[in-house]
Parts: C-alpha cells; structure tokens; sequence
C-alpha cells in the first residue's frame, strides 16, 4: 500500500530545487533531443560535485550555454570557454566546459546517424523504460552492465565524462531507467 505524500528517501530534507527536479525530472521519460543533451552535460559537470551544486547552477548554465541549444553550443570556440571560466555562476573547470563544446558535436554526429539522438540512446533499452521496483534506497545503483555498455560506446563515439557512473545518473535523468521507490507518490512506474 502507497504511503500518502511519501516521496523518495533520497529526495527529503533537500532545498526546494531538489524536491521539484525529483517530483517533475527524474526517472520521467524524455524523448526531446535539447532536455537529453543538457542532461548528458549536466551529469558531466557533477563528476566529482553533488547534485545540489549542479541543480543550484542550472539556471546559469542554461543562459551560458544557450539553453542547451546543441547547433549553437558546437559553433562555441575557446574564447567563448575563457569568458565562461570568468563565470563564478557556473562550475568553472576548463575540461567540463570543454566537454560540453566537444560532446555537442559527438551528439550531432549521432543525430546524423540515427535521425536523432533520442532513437540512439533509447534503442539501448529497446525503447521501453526499465523499472527497477525500488524498495529501500540502498538498492539504488551506481552503475550496472548496461550503463557500462553505453558508457563505451559514447566513449567510441568522441564523447567525454560519460564513464559508467555518470552514464548511469543520465539514464535516470532522462528516464531510461525508473529508480523511483515504489512508495514514491511521483514513481511513473
């Protein structure tokens, strides 16, 4: 039986940002290439940070890196990283802005190949959303074979901080996998 207005353990005691992306974004099924691309780029920036300071920047990171907008994100050059690296608002470290410019080609590169993005990386799940039934947080994994297995091939691909871990998260974030526990009131499973 649903626990009334229970929501995942994870997910309480968090700022107010955290609570809306847990209620309205993760683990919610996302087909729209631009939301999958900023996902990918935010897992990156958490590499090493939590998802608090991630979710706390979001808003500048949207502005620098025109809302994620992949064509115009590949035009960027390394003086427009040197004038974000100035940028206090954001996580300023040279490689993972880097990576955003260098992974917006590699996504465009897929979106040539498969007509989109969104068929590339659902096709890993055979466009069907994994639900895991969490019961207890500990359950909750940090990677697992598949996350490994997309991880090597964005890597293939030109890709960067993609290992399995962040493959993982992003995989929540857009919803290829349900990791809601199952008493959560915004478990879409």
């Amino acid at each position: 039986m649903l626990r009334q207005n229970f929501i995942c353990t994870w997910a309480q005691n968090t700022s107010p940002l955290m609570q809306e992306y847990h209620a309205k974004e993760w683990c919610q099924v996302s087909h729209a290439d631009q939301y999958i691309f900023e996902m990918l780029c935010l897992e990156g920036y958490q590499a090493g940070l939590s998802w608090n300071t991630i979710i706390e920047k979001r808003a500048a990171f949207r502005e620098d890196f025109y809302n994620y907008d992949v064509e115009r994100v590949s035009a960027m050059t390394s003086d427009d990283i040197e004038k974000l690296m100035g940028d206090e608002r954001i996580i300023r470290h040279r490689g993972k802005l880097m990576a955003t410019v260098s992974n917006s080609k590699s996504f465009i590169e897929v979106q040539n190949e498969f007509g989109s993005f969104d068929k590339y990386i659902w096709s890993f799940v055979n466009n069907r959303q994994i639900n895991d039934h969490i019961r207890i947080p500990e359950e909750i994994h940090a990677k697992t074979p598949l996350s490994e297995k997309i991880s090597n091939d964005l890597k293939k691909r030109g890709f960067k901080f993609v290992g399995p871990v962040i493959v993982y998260s992003f995989m929540q974030a857009i919803g290829l996998v349900n990791d809601h526990e199952i008493d959560c009131m915004y478990n879409p499973g």
